[in-house]
């Protein structure tokens, strides 16, 4: 079955479609460039010369500062964040500036200052991490002492030693001041020397005594035989210590103020200010933490007399390159075809092997735990691009790439198997599904439950939602027909069979079928599900809450004339959802609908994936029935497959939708009540006549004071939902797994199988993957669920989460 996988408009939660189109401008309608602006964006570009370039600009600005001073001073702290990879050339910049007039450095200091205050109090970490580096550069173009520089850091390692406070508050403080010591630690250790000796004692002391719990569920692979997996914070203390050892001498940052040293030595240098850390607060959200992505070393790299050597793992510069490609992701990311263009022609690709670095870069970020920072199809479209523009290198990368990872499958995190599947099936999909399968043919000796052919089986299930049954089946060679599914068909129960033999509800089956063509009245379909027997009813014939044979022939039959398509399925949901809404009364009769829809759809794990959602979406059943579905024991054959474990986190994101949609609306009503109750004062306040006051008119939309209260227990409601939700789906784990444990112990193996890895990675994805959720229960989990009787390895998975946000 093949269904199209264009998408011309987006599906929401209230099936309204909103066609979106690009916005385009004509060249007529096109400002005139603003030649101040265009002048600072150039700086350090289009001559021979970067030195020379720089100096320019700075004259034309020079004479400029008398008409164009504030326009000045504000397109140079906005290309602080806007262009961080020019950081040495604006500090070049504005040292020449300030070299000329000390007034304006003061002013563009004070500016800076003032603008880094808001960025951490609006918790806009990453602008505050490239001013401060900037701030930390403008020392060595003699902006700003080295003496204030060291007092901010000073006050940034107060706040880290302070133990009120998260520790990924205290971690983010450390690591800004890591992420500026490559760039000033010489000019600070020339200057001041025993200042920023105790602040790395300062420091080690504060990494000593540092938790790691969180490491564990940030892991990508479970151990470190192949690469150690070191925190991000411990990684980059590391490498700043071996740029200690060195001297502070480091081999990559291009310095254009050394050129003007003679200049801007003379100038005079200027204090920063008082600031302070803005005092943390429990809604505050700080970066989390991750660990350091490895996936090549040397002995991976060309090697030969003329090849570039890949930094070490502790080098200083492996940190500087590696932030500079993740800045280039982060400002192309929408425009692939700009970003591959940058990251090829990145500054020092002559320096080192920069094809294995980007490659590198790449997956770190798309394997990176919790979630990557963009859509996983962002990452893919990045590397096909790259392939294109590098034919000759970058496909042989990523072939190496994908073996190293496929042999390193026994020990990576089910998330980010997921995510390899999905990126590789998406490649193939762009180069005719071409692949060497024969090398991979010693994973068919393996258990079916290994993940190398589970990974085989759901790239090629992943495959054919990106082509056709016919096109995936051929392109697999024929020692690899057990990991393809079968054919993507519907499965009906109620059909007519070749030995005679019928199911109980066929006849009911086929006057059901016959009503739907003839589009009979939903009463007319009631009777006729009301004649088959129900297997709940006792010998007194008393009430029974539902008819499960009876929600299973409506069901696969209404499933089965809507399965043409992906249109026909919604639209049949969406037409007999009343006749839906009679039979199905309860969570258990909510069961029986899904386990009707897994029974003609289990071949066709797609179509299953959006019938679930369609049943979710028209409230025939409920989010909670969908997490106890997943771990019934007739879904058992499937627990460990992917799409599975879409369904239920497409489900638990439905649930936080609903919660946040009804939280917005709530705020929204208040906020307008506060607002026409301010109104209200203020118009009482003024004379003459008020009917006509528009402030009045304003008020006609403001909910009543009964319509906020119904809006806060809808609320209230949504959250019991939702908390009773992860409830459900933590207690069915921790079951399992309990389970499982002591299964394994009574027989005396070792309970650390693929099955156990794969399913406690799952817990540790839904921990992750809705942490701000669940945080908001982590102590009612903690007293009903992970309790301290609870097997160690199982209550270290919640110690973990714990960990991310203390």
């Amino acid at each position: 079955m093949n269904r199209g996988r264009r998408r011309p408009y987006e599906d929401t939660e209230g099936g309204e479609r909103y066609f979106k189109r690009r916005r385009t401008t004509s060249h007529t309608e096109k400002k005139e460039e603003d030649p101040i602006k265009s002048q600072i964006l150039t700086a350090g570009e289009k001559t021979s010369s970067v030195e020379t370039s720089i100096e320019s600009v700075a004259k034309s600005l020079e004479s400029e500062l008398a008409t164009q001073k504030a326009k000045i001073l504000e397109l140079l702290v906005e290309v602080v964040t806007t262009h961080p990879e020019k950081c040495s050339v604006y500090s070049t910049l504005a040292g020449l500036l300030n070299a000329k007039n000390y007034n304006f450095g003061g002013e563009y200091v004070e500016t800076l200052v003032k603008t880094f205050k808001e960025h951490l109090k609006s918790g806009n970490w990453l602008h505050a991490q490239y001013t401060l580096r900037f701030i930390s550069d403008l020392v060595n173009s003699h902006v700003i002492s080295a003496t204030s520089l060291l007092q901010l850091y000073d006050t940034f390692m107060e706040g880290a030693v302070d133990s009120t406070v998260p520790q990924v508050r205290r971690d983010w403080l450390v690591f800004a001041i890591l992420n500026c010591l490559p760039w000033v630690g010489r000019e600070l250790y020339d200057k001041k020397e025993q200042t920023v000796e105790r602040l790395m004692m300062t420091i080690d002391n504060f990494m000593r005594k540092r938790k790691r719990t969180h490491v564990g569920m940030l892991r990508v692979w479970s151990n470190d035989d192949n690469h150690k997996q070191e925190e991000y914070l411990e990684c980059l203390w590391l490498q700043v210590e071996k740029l200690k050892l060195d001297g502070w001498i480091e081999k990559h940052i291009n310095r254009p103020y050394l050129a003007f040293d003679s200049v801007l030595c003379e100038a005079l240098q200027h204090n920063l200010p008082q600031i302070s850390l803005p005092p943390h607060h429990e809604n505050m959200l700080y970066p989390a933490p991750s660990v350091v992505y490895r996936m090549f070393d040397y002995t991976d790299c060309p090697e030969g007399p003329l090849a570039p050597v890949l930094p070490g793992t502790h080098s200083i510069e492996r940190y500087l390159i590696e932030q500079e490609l993740r800045d280039i992701l982060r400002k192309y990311h929408n425009e692939r075809r700009e970003c591959t263009s940058h990251l090829l022609e990145y500054q020092h690709n002559n320096r080192v092997p920069l094809e294995y670095m980007v490659v590198e870069v790449i997956f770190g970020e798309l394997f990176r735990l919790p979630t990557p920072e963009y859509l996983e199809i962002c990452y893919g479209s990045v590397l096909i691009e790259l392939c294109r523009k590098s034919p000759a290198i970058i496909p042989q990368v990523l072939a190496q790439t994908t073996e190293l990872l496929f042999e390193r499958l026994d020990t990576m995190h089910p998330a980010c198997i997921d995510r390899f599947a999905n990126w590789f099936s998406y490649h193939l999909s762009n180069f005719q599904f071409r692949w060497t399968w024969e090398d991979w043919s010693r994973a068919l000796e393996l258990d079916p439950d290994h993940p190398k052919p589970k990974f085989i089986a759901e790239v090629i299930l992943k495959c054919l939602r990106l082509s056709y049954y016919e096109r995936i089946a051929d392109s697999v060679p024929k020692t690899f027909e057990r990991l393809v599914p079968p054919t993507p068909e519907p499965i009906y129960k109620f059909a007519d069979r070749d030995d005679g033999k019928t199911e109980i509800g066929t006849l009911q089956s086929k006057q059901l079928q016959a009503a739907f063509r003839g589009k009979a009245a939903h009463e007319d379909m009631i009777v006729i599900l009301s004649e088959i027997p129900n297997p709940l009813e006792g010998d007194e014939g008393g009430p029974t809450s539902h008819n499960p044979i009876a929600i299973d022939v409506f069901a696969q039959t209404l499933f089965m004339l809507g399965s043409k398509s992906l249109t026909h399925a919604h639209a049949a949901i969406a037409k007999y959802q009343p006749v839906f809404k009679r039979i199905v009364e309860n969570e258990d009769a909510q069961l029986c609908v899904l386990k009707s829809a897994y029974s003609v759809w289990k071949n066709d794990t797609q179509m299953l994936s959006v019938v679930v959602d369609m049943l979710l979406k028209y409230q025939i059943v409920e989010c909670a029935a969908v997490a106890n579905w997943v771990f019934l024991k007739e879904m058992q054959p499937d627990f460990t497959r992917i799409y599975l474990w879409e369904i239920l986190h497409l489900t638990i994101r439905k649930m936080n939708k609903h919660v946040s949609r009804l939280s917005f609306d709530l705020n929204e009503a208040r906020e307008k009540v506060r607002k026409a109750e301010m109104n209200t004062s203020e118009s009482e306040d003024e004379d003459g006549d008020h009917a006509d006051n528009p402030k009045d008119k304003d008020n006609k939309d403001v909910p009543t004071e009964e319509q906020v209260d119904k809006m806060e227990e809808k609320l209230e409601a949504a959250q019991a939902d939702q908390k009773n939700l992860f409830l459900i789906v933590f207690q069915r784990f921790i079951m399992i797994l309990s389970e499982h444990i002591a299964r394994c112990d009574t027989d005396g193996k070792t309970f650390n199988t693929a099955w156990y890895r794969w399913t406690i990675g799952r817990l540790q994805q839904v921990f992750m993957q809705h942490a701000e959720q669940v945080a908001q229960y982590s102590s009612t989990l903690e007293t009903l669920l992970f309790t301290q009787d609870l097997d160690r390895n199982i209550l270290e998975i919640f110690h973990q989460f714990q960990a991310l946000r203390a």
